[in-house]
Formats: C-alpha cells, sequence, structure tokens
C-alpha cells in the first residue's frame, strides 16, 4: 500500500508499516498530513530537484503536507525495504504538546534554524538510542497487530515519539515538528499545495485565501523563497521529468498531466528549465532506467 493512500484516512494518528520487497523507481506521493518515518531495513532516497537525499537504515526523516518524490530500495532478493511511518495533522500535534504542557510542565522550546529547515519540505536526521528503541518497540506492537485493536495505544505511542523529539537539543527535526503548530501556516501552504496542478489564477488563489494581490505574493514568497509564477513553473517541471522517466506517456501527455496543455509551450519551458528538450531528456536517462 503506497503513502499517499495512507496518508489521511481517519482523524487519529496513524501509524503504519511499510514494505516494498522490490525496488519500483521513483514514486509521487501527495501527503495529506505530515510524516515522521524510520528506516527498518533497506535505503531511501528523497528527490527534490537535482537533489538526491538518502535516508539509511537506522535514520528518521520528515516530510512536509505536499508533494515528494521518494524511491525505496531493498537490501537485497530476499530482504525487502521496511520502514515505520507516523503521520499526523497540525491539530493532532496541538493536542499531544498541550497535554504534555499541561500534565507534565513541559517547557517546549526551539532557537534552531538553519537554512534547510527554512527552505526544504523534508529533512532526514541521526537518531539516537531512545529513538531507535521506540521505533524497535513500534514494529513489535505493529507485528502483534496491536493498534488495531487498541486505538488508545496508538495515541500514546504518538505522544511519546513527539515527546522524543521536542525534549531532544534543537534540531532541524524539530523544528520542522514545532513549526506545524502554526495553523495560519498550514492553512496557506496547504492551499498551494493543492492547486500546484490545478487551472486556477494567482488572482483566484489571492482570492480563496483573504488575501489582495500584493498581501498574498509576499506571503508566498515568505513561505517559498520565490514569486508564485517562477514556483508553480518549477515544481511542474519537476514533475513532469519524473514521469517522462517512469512512465511510457507522450510528451504531449506528460505536458497536459502537468497542466501544461500547450506541448510547444511545455518544451520551450522544459528546455530553458533543464537545458535540452523533454524527447531529448527522457532518452538521456533510458540506460539508466534499464538498469
Amino acid at each position: 500500500m503506497m503513502e499517499n493512500q495512507l496518508s489521511g484516512i481517519n482523524s487519529q494518528p496513524m501509524i503504519v508499516k511499510f514494505s516494498q520487497p522490490y525496488s519500483n523507481g521513483i514514486q509521487s506521493h501527495n501527503l495529506s498530513r505530515h510524516t515522521i518515518g524510520f528506516v527498518l531495513r533497506g535505503r531511501k532516497f528523497i528527490y527534490n530537484g537535482d537533489i538526491r537525499c538518502e535516508v539509511k537504515r537506522g535514520e528518521m526523516f520528515f516530510l512536509a503536507k505536499g508533494h515528494h518524490y521518494t524511491e525505496d530500495v531493498p537490501e537485497d532478493a530476499e530482504q525487502p525495504f521496511e520502514q515505520i511511518t507516523c503521520y499526523y495533522s497540525p491539530e493532532q500535534l496541538g493536542r499531544i504538546l498541550s497535554t504534555l504542557c499541561r500534565n507534565f510542565d513541559l517547557d517546549v522550546s526551539n532557537d534552531h534554524s538553519c537554512e534547510r529547515c527554512r527552505e526544504a519540505n523534508y529533512v532526514i536526521v541521526p537518531t539516537w538510542s531512545a529513538v531507535r528503541n521506540f521505533f524497535a518497540t513500534l514494529n513489535q506492537y505493529i507485528k502483534e497487530d496491536m493498534f488495531s485493536r487498541d486505538t488508545t495505544a496508538e495515541s500514546i505511542k504518538m505522544t511519546e515519539l513527539v515527546y522524543l523529539i521536542v525534549t531532544r537539543n534543537d534540531c532541524c527535526i524539530k523544528n520542522k515538528l514545532l513549526s506545524n503548530v502554526d495553523s495560519a501556516r498550514e492553512s496557506f501552504e496547504q492551499l498551494i499545495f493543492d492547486n500546484i496542478f490545478s487551472d486556477i489564477s494567482i488572482e483566484e488563489l489571492a482570492s480563496r485565501s483573504n488575501r489582495s494581490m500584493t498581501s498574498f505574493k509576499k506571503e508566498f514568497r515568505r513561505h517559498f523563497f520565490e514569486p508564485p509564477h517562477k514556483w508553480f513553473i518549477r515544481q511542474r517541471l519537476m514533475h513532469s521529468r519524473l514521469l517522462l522517466i517512469s512512465t511510457d506517456m507522450s510528451i504531449s501527455e506528460v505536458g497536459i498531466e502537468c497542466s501544461f496543455p500547450n506541448t510547444s509551450h511545455f518544451i520551450k519551458l522544459f528546455k530553458k528549465q533543464y537545458g535540452m528538450t523533454p524527447a531529448s531528456y527522457r532518452s538521456s536517462h533510458i540506460p539508466a532506467k534499464a538498469m
């Protein structure tokens, strides 16, 4: 079962184990919740434009709501890729933090800031012994099917994971976790992510976010670090590039799928961004795809 099918099934925190027996290439996911994952076996790759970041066995990763491109690689033919994934919404996180602060007098603060936290919608971090032990316990819970019989156990384990992260020294994953509590930020970013491939104008997006055009563009740059039109084009071209190397869709079909109905315009934009036509890009990756 794919991650993007699991990310928003119910209103409770969700903890699942994902297993992939073979390498199936780059996959596109549209997550409706934030994700914290832990690689039990194999390797995971997270793609961001031309950057490919590896999550090794025993490492933890965070994926924000929205579009992501990942690849899961098993260790060998007899040992599948495995990860445990924890999904949550800002509302669920807010309730967990409120419980921790109220019942355990927890003082949550965060002074961490770095370029990755500000700009990336994912982070990868090495784990510490308490977290490794936590995910080992989760793995046992899942093997014994405890969460399907007791949803309270799932909520308790999610609370424990949040506690382990927020009581850690300031770091990227703690910063990402705590930034999720900002519901206004969530609402704005979700509106944008939901419309990456929609036929909608910037003016309409501004209206839906209850902002003037000037205010919308300023807020957009604060969240995504570039103007709306440029960001949308880049996101769509990134998706088109992955479709070219992972599907047999025609160039025009890829363009339409990525909100470029005019094929010649799509080719022109693609060549400007990547220095070659979509057909050339696909051809240059055929040997790699066949390996």
